[in-house]
């Protein structure tokens, strides 16, 4: 059991240093080589083919470059990190039998999924650029993404919920009298 908690710290830990370099460099920069829209990534609501084409047109090439390279790289291990410390964590915290804390775990994984699908969606719209764009890949793109922060979101929030009634049990069991 050590070991399990030990690798959902690890992956915690570097989930959250991706994220940082994500939303300290590679994020803020592609937004600003695209006069200040935010990164198809950053769209929790997903976007429209005008908005896609937007800021397709506004990207510049270092921007591009940015997006396509450490970006990219940077989102190949970050949707893993993330899902193998939420599933880990909803695992060890849900209150629940092995099937549904099993299924539980599935959450996060369904995320990372869609988080690598949009990158693929994302990746193909950068090479595309605004004038070879296709609305339908925009709209598999945009969808892939909005999936991705719903699965998240849940996945967080789960955690979240599980922790809390976590550390009340802990809290009651601190507080009850001893006989």
């Amino acid at each position: 059991m050590k070991r399990i908690r030990m690798t959902a710290w690890i992956a915690f830990a570097i989930a959250v240093c991706i994220y940082g370099a994500m939303t300290i460099w590679t994020l803020p920069a592609i937004s600003e080589a695209a006069g200040g829209l935010a990164p198809f990534d950053m769209r929790p609501g997903g976007y429209s083919f005008a908005e896609a084409q937007a800021f397709l047109a506004a990207l510049s090439t270092q921007g591009r470059e940015i997006y396509l390279g450490p970006q990219q790289r940077l989102d190949l291990v970050y949707p893993a990190a993330l899902a193998l410390a939420l599933g880990i964590s909803l695992y060890l915290l849900a209150p629940f039998n092995r099937f549904w804390k099993g299924l539980l775990a599935l959450i996060p994984a369904l995320g990372m999924v869609f988080d690598y699908l949009e990158n693929a969606a994302v990746r193909t719209m950068l090479l595309a650029g605004s004038s070879g764009l296709q609305p339908e890949q925009v709209e598999t793109a945009s969808r892939f993404t909005t999936a991705k922060v719903i699965f998240d979101s849940a996945g967080y929030g789960l955690v979240l919920v599980f922790l809390i009634l976590w550390a009340l049990r802990r809290w009651r069991n601190a507080s009850a009298p001893r006989a």
